[in-house]
């Protein structure tokens, strides 16, 4: 395997109801028009009243999903549109891994007749998505962007795919991401390219959910976070990541990085998306005992754009020290965004994070990961690329009387954490560093300079949610001069994704950030 769109079902592309030049002359301005009837809405369907204002693969999925529930889009014409966009750029963006095609096509023709029949399931109903290659998904690969599970075909759905299908979403295919979900790749897999600039990193695990949903290759995703993997490729590829609280969303069936540390969440173009896909894969699982069972609510009726008197913390030494001044200025323009829609913005403390306790993170997280890689390392460590060996390496030195002491350290930086957290309705801060690294800083090498590396992203502003466990909102907040997007983040506290997807939804509608788009 030297190519990760070696492809066995593209095929199918030759068995579409439209020609491939039809389908790619639907990618442009205005083609939602030519969709229009595809599904014979009866006499009595009212219309979505959407109107696409530019190409249909950069519409929003609640557009998108209006349409299909009139009857005015084909799901079936917008699965073989997309696939279509997939052949036709992917091979420069490798944000796919696995097309499921045939898998796609089918499932759109099922939600097309069970929407002409009445039964409409709700907003993912029809609509192409797509999840990141560490979710089992039934009869097709699951890689985690490792060597040694090239060729593995788990025998059931991760309980988020599950979720997904059941919802009527059609799965396009796998995502592509670093080996093993840390941070360097596997040479046997191509690394995505970031459509806004290539010659800067896609960034962290995530980086084929924010690649693919960027530049219009899904209608939204799924990524996981361990330690920034969904925020930083949010912030890299100008999308909006939702990072829930611990245990909102189940792992089953996804495979691990770290237990006490990873999180399953979605990666979208606009909040409202964020929300219906987040709405649909949280709640309980008996399968995975580390899930809440707290009810899921009306993720998308908590987006009522009223934030007046909600009070928004902001530590100003911590979130702007070392970060890159443009970032800066932008983060402070959303503050008075966020006053000029009512919030009270105020000063909050929130405990320092030290080199030592990002010391403690990779000790937690290799030790974790050592475990969840027990049947192929070290038994097979020539196997596995240079930045994730290295990685699983530093395990060998973390006893585990040092794991207990890293536990300890982490609970107590937890709790001053959600202390500060709960004095305040949100908490505003960047989601990195720097807006995004070199293309070169990540990666087929081993791993970089630790003090350089930790450094420069900013591990401060994404490593303490993990800690704790609590959820995280990153969206568009402005470009730098050369175009390439901004990024803020909202941190909550458990349980508190309502909270933050207002506070999120109302500030990106007053901004335009959320329409800008890459030109691929």
């Amino acid at each position: 395997m030297s190519n990760t769109h070696a492809w066995s079902e593209r095929t199918i592309l030759q068995r579409f109801t439209l020609s491939r030049r039809e389908l790619l002359a639907l990618l442009g301005g205005g083609a939602a028009a030519s969709f229009f009837t595809a599904c014979s809405p009866s006499s009595e369907s009212p219309g979505s009243g959407v109107i696409i204002d530019g190409p249909l693969h950069y519409a929003s999925l609640i557009d998108i999903s209006k349409m299909i529930e009139a009857q005015e889009l084909s799901p079936v014409e917008l699965t073989q549109m997309m696939l279509a966009r997939i052949e036709a750029i992917d091979d420069g963006l490798n944000s796919y891994l696995t097309l499921m095609a045939e898998h796609a096509v089918e499932a759109a023709r099922v939600a097309e007749q069970e929407i002409q029949a009445g039964d409409y399931k709700g907003p993912l109903h029809g609509v192409p998505i797509a999840v990141k290659d560490l979710c089992y998904t039934r009869g097709v690969r699951t890689t985690g962007g490792l060597a040694v599970l090239a060729d593995f075909v788990p025998d059931y759905d991760a309980t988020v795919v599950t979720r997904l299908s059941e919802a009527g979403g059609v799965i396009l295919g796998k995502l592509n991401l670093t080996e093993g979900a840390m941070g360097g790749y596997h040479r046997d897999f191509e690394i995505p390219v970031n459509p806004w600039d290539d010659a800067l990193s896609a960034s962290a695990s995530s980086s084929g959910p924010g690649v693919a949903t960027a530049a219009g290759l899904c209608f939204a995703s799924l990524g996981t976070d361990t330690g920034g993997s969904i925020r930083f490729p949010s912030m890299a590829n100008g999308i909006v990541g939702l990072k829930p609280t611990y245990g909102r969303v189940s792992r089953y069936g996804v495979l691990a990085l770290a237990e006490s540390l990873d999180h399953v969440g979605p990666m979208a173009r606009n909040v409202a998306d964020a929300a219906a896909v987040f709405e649909v894969i949280a709640g309980a699982d008996a399968n995975d005992p580390t899930s809440l069972s707290n009810p899921v609510s009306d993720m998308l009726g908590a987006l009522t754009g009223d934030i007046r008197g909600l009070r928004i913390g902001f530590d100003q030494a911590y979130a702007t020290d070392g970060v890159d001044p443009g970032l800066v200025a932008s983060i402070e323009v959303a503050l008075a965004e966020l006053e000029n829609l009512g919030a009270q913005v105020v000063e909050v403390k929130m405990p320092e994070f030290t080199p030592g306790h990002i010391d403690t993170w990779f000790a937690i997280c290799s030790y974790e990961a050592v475990a969840a890689h027990a049947r192929t390392y070290p038994s097979r460590a020539a196997d596995y690329g240079a930045y994730f060996r290295e990685f699983l390496e530093t395990a060998t030195a973390i006893t585990d009387e040092a794991y207990a002491e890293a536990g300890r350290v982490r609970k107590d930086f937890s709790d001053r954490f959600r202390a500060a957290l709960s004095s305040v309705d949100a908490v505003v801060c960047p989601a990195g560093g720097v807006p995004s690294l070199a293309s070169a800083d990540i990666g087929y090498g081993g791993m970089p300079d630790p003090a350089v590396f930790r450094t420069r992203v900013g591990f401060r502003f994404t490593f303490p949610a993990n800690f704790a466990g609590t959820p995280t909102i990153t969206l568009p907040c402005g470009v730098n001069e050369a175009g390439v997007p901004y990024a803020v983040q909202f941190m909550g506290s458990r349980l508190g994704e309502p909270l933050l997807l207002r506070i999120a939804h109302a500030y990106e509608q007053s901004t335009d950030w959320h329409i800008r788009h890459p030109s691929v």
